[in-house]
């Protein structure tokens, strides 16, 4: 069991198993959301007990953004078309997620300068990730 918290502590989480390696996407969505690039990690949803007043964003036809009703902290990403559907959690919330390794990049023709990342990890483009998820709607680019 790992526990965060957002920057003001007003909202908890509390997370059981869950996947250590931290995931990055540069679309223009989540570039707007985060400033820059989205950084997650998984946990099922019945590992995940939160508390604390959460503000919830339908930022798209298939997916909510969590954030923080006191200080604004970005919280997570969630698909809404299932209700046992994963999180995808902002890691930064969590003491434990510092030494945690990345383990993939997405929309990674879409980075921005500053923000592009080296190692040995799995990439996509915009068109490779696409092409795999078919139900992305809307300008996600």
């Amino acid at each position: 069991m790992i526990e965060g918290h957002c920057l003001c502590g007003a909202v908890r989480v509390r997370i059981g198993d869950h996947d250590p390696r931290v995931g990055a996407c540069h679309c223009r969505m989540c570039q707007r959301w985060s400033g820059g690039l989205f950084l997650c990690f998984s946990a099922k949803a019945g590992e995940v007990a939160v508390e604390g007043p959460v503000v919830r964003h339908q930022s798209s036809p298939f997916a909510e953004r969590a954030f923080c009703g006191t200080c604004g902290s970005h919280l997570w990403m969630r698909d809404t078309k299932a209700a046992d559907a994963d999180y995808d959690l902002m890691p930064g919330l969590f003491d434990e997620a510092r030494d945690w390794p990345l383990r993939s990049e997405i929309y990674t023709d879409r980075a921005l300068a500053c923000v592009r990342l080296e190692g040995d990890h799995r990439r996509a483009t915009r068109a490779e990730w696409e092409a795999r998820n078919e139900h992305l709607e809307g300008d996600m680019g």
